[in-house]
């Protein structure tokens, strides 16, 4: 019994370092790719019309720090994940129970 215990928390230790490799890659590339795009469009229209180039700057910081804040998000919950995993709660509750019946 303790030797499966161990085995599903290793299982769900692993699982999850997956997990949070994929979300702070996958929310990194996209953060990186957005902001390139967006600031390449920047530059398009600053050269077209140079005129709008302070109102466009500020919106484009302003969509810059909404982009970066998704990301945060993202790594927040990873976090979260990392420090206080709510998934092996879940795995220790179910294996009281199971003990207990």
């Amino acid at each position: 019994m303790v030797v499966e215990l161990i085995a599903h928390i290793a299982q769900v230790q692993s699982f999850t370092a997956i997990a949070l490799g994929l979300i702070i890659g996958l929310g990194a590339l996209g953060a990186c790719i957005g902001i390139g795009v967006m600031g390449s469009k920047f530059l398009e229209a600053a050269a077209r019309q140079p005129e709008l180039v302070p109102l466009l700057q500020g919106r484009m910081f302003l969509l810059a720090g909404l982009i970066d804040a998704a990301f945060l998000i993202g790594v927040a919950l990873a976090m979260y994940f990392a420090v206080a995993n709510p998934l092996l709660s879940n795995v220790m509750s179910a294996a009281t129970a199971a003990a207990g019946h």
